[in-house]
């Protein structure tokens, strides 16, 4: 007797622990899953160490503006000396057998074709697209996560439109139970109840495996991993539909500089006018101008001094292959602006798609919120009319069967119109 206590107490403070651990789970919020996923996606760290490997990289080019110094050394010693002479024939000089050379200079380019100044501007541009493309992969995360949020939260609904859909069969089953025993009805009844309640089931089984893997996927995205995250529930039983966000149109056109699609695309072409103009400096002359302090010790002499030089290189057969680099960087410039003229009329057709699809996925809302109201009425007049005797189950099973689908469409289509809201915001750079 003693041992049977102790195990009831046992399994009472195991259930309690769990409901309480199960109580105390986090449930995240959308803008927390989108959140998570912004600082801990691979994507979004990448494209950010990939903006600052550019920032390192304008820097660099920026040092190009100031003097290059350098310096060099040398001491030798020979077995013999560099000099040597016959002063008479008893009589040889060797000279310079051993000695130190050093120095240092300091050039800076005074003229270089321009190519300082467009590298610096073209390091610049690179930078930019980089931010660009760090705010393209910002979306794409931002999509994605809304994407699995929505499919746990759709699942999620699903399950609950099934259990209560068990309980309604669960029901009818002990009704008809009873109306078999007294002879009202007849044994088949029964047996199809069963078998919608073993329908019923296994399709649980299956979501419910479902939303697991939904989970792991979505805490994966969110920098969770190994973890089954447990988000918010959405008000899909409310009575009411949401408004239509008409505030979200925008002027397509005035919204298309707002893209960082766009922007990439006017990179692309600022990038390649710079490369066709240091394609020309290249071929250009180039005058630096410099100073230096040299030192030498050769013949047991110290022997310091300074210099101050000119330079200037004129690239003259470098004009035979130079020429032909220009005319493909005029062609790939040419080829940058017909990309950003077609591209930006494609980039307007999409926000016109999104803005279509949005309006498509609101009317897919209220179909699918008018067809609930209807399955439901459906399903209430079937079950009165099975108990009055004036219809079968199978039209019952089968209003049942039509709530649960109208259930389901509503989910779908409600998550679908939240996505295509974040869709149209993105394309229009909102």
């Amino acid at each position: 007797m003693e041992t049977n206590k102790i195990k009831y107490l046992i399994t009472c403070v195991l259930c309690t622990t769990l409901s309480l651990s199960s109580f105390a789970q986090k449930r995240y919020t959308l803008d927390e899953c989108r959140e998570m996923a912004l600082r801990n996606n691979v994507a979004v760290r990448n494209a950010a160490n990939s903006v600052e490997a550019a920032r390192q990289e304008r820097k660099e080019a920026f040092t190009k503006y100031f003097p290059t110094v350098s310096a060099s050394g040398a001491a030798f010693n020979a077995n013999k000396g560099l000099l040597e002479m016959d002063m008479s024939p008893e009589m040889r000089m060797s000279l310079a057998k051993n000695g130190i050379m050093g120095g240092i200079t300091a050039t800076q380019p005074f003229f270089a074709g321009g190519q300082i100044v467009n590298a610096n501007k073209l390091a610049r541009v690179g930078e930019e697209v980089s931010r660009y493309r760090l705010e393209q992969s910002a979306n794409e995360v931002e999509l994605t996560v809304e994407q699995y949020y929505w499919q746990v939260v759709t699942l999620k609904e699903k399950r609950k439109t099934l259990l209560s859909l068990r309980e309604m069969l669960e029901r009818l089953h002990r009704d008809v139970e009873v109306a078999v025993s007294a002879g009202i009805t007849n044994r088949n009844d029964l047996l199809q109840v069963q078998l919608k309640k073993n329908d019923v089931e296994s399709n649980l089984v299956n979501l419910e495996n479902g939303l697991s893997l939904s989970k792991m996927v979505l805490a994966q995205y969110m920098g969770c991993e190994g973890e089954e995250v447990e988000v918010e529930d959405a008000a899909f039983a409310s009575d009411e539909v949401p408004a239509f966000p008409v505030e979200l149109r925008k002027d397509h056109g005035a919204s298309l500089v707002l893209t960082p699609e766009y922007r990439l695309l006017q990179s692309n072409v600022k990038a390649s006018r710079l490369q066709k103009q240091l394609a020309v400096g290249k071929n250009l002359p180039a005058v630096a101008v410099g100073a230096g302090y040299m030192y030498d010790d050769l013949m047991d002499h110290s022997h310091p001094f300074g210099i101050a030089f000119a330079t200037v290189s004129v690239p003259l057969s470098g004009w035979w292959g130079g020429s032909h680099a220009i005319k493909k960087q005029k062609l790939q410039l040419r080829n940058a602006e017909n990309q950003l003229t077609d591209s930006s009329e494609l980039l307007v057709i999409r926000m016109q798609k999104a803005w279509n699809d949005l309006e498509d996925a609101y009317k897919q809302i209220l179909i699918a919120r008018s067809s609930i109201e209807q399955s439901a009425e459906n399903l209430r007049l079937n079950e009165d009319y099975y108990r009055a005797g004036t219809t079968t189950m199978s039209d019952l099973l089968d209003a049942q069967a039509m709530f649960r689908q109208s259930r389901d469409k509503y989910v779908e289509a409600y998550s679908q119109y939240n996505l295509k809201i974040l869709e149209y915001r993105q394309a229009t750079g909102q």
